[in-house]
């Protein structure tokens, strides 16, 4: 039985880097459109709106800019357990409205947490006003979302 999987982008568009979620989405929709049982979705900064589809999934992938402690462009993913103790660890100063804990937590709690969840990160190099990411990061778009698919393609086997 194949899976539905919610690729969940997040990030804020106006903060150069700090988008990299959601141009990773935007990647994603363009070039990789028609694909089964799976759902893209562009999560902006973060809301608990953000609950239901996290919950209706049995899947969940998160792109998202993130503090890695590596030079900017570094793509990085973390599963399951080490998502959870990435997200949990990792509470990087951010304008999102709540934190990926927060809704991860929530899902937990109904005993509706996917059971299979994935973090690509993607450090930044600029957090400033700019509605582009950086060189490096947009060199890693193309990067984040083959790794985004290839979690897909295994976990549908």
């Amino acid at each position: 039985m194949k899976q539905n999987v919610l690729v969940l982008g997040l990030g804020n568009t106006l903060l150069s880097d700090e988008g990299a979620g959601i141009h990773v989405i935007r990647y994603l929709q363009e070039q990789f459109p028609d694909r089964p049982n799976v759902e893209y979705l562009d999560g902006g900064t973060l809301s608990f709106t953000l609950s239901e589809p996290i919950e209706n999934a049995d899947a969940l992938i998160v792109v998202d800019a993130a503090e890695l402690g590596t030079e900017a462009g570094v793509v990085r993913c973390y599963q399951d357990k080490a998502m959870d103790d990435f997200v949990g660890g990792n509470r990087k100063r951010s304008v999102h409205e709540v934190s990926l804990i927060d809704l991860l937590a929530v899902a937990y709690l109904t005993e509706r947490l996917p059971k299979r969840r994935a973090l690509v990160g993607i450090q930044p190099a600029s957090v400033d006003w700019g509605d582009q990411p950086t060189q490096k990061v947009a060199d890693a778009i193309p990067t984040a979302g083959r790794q985004i698919l290839d979690l897909i393609e295994a976990w549908h086997q």
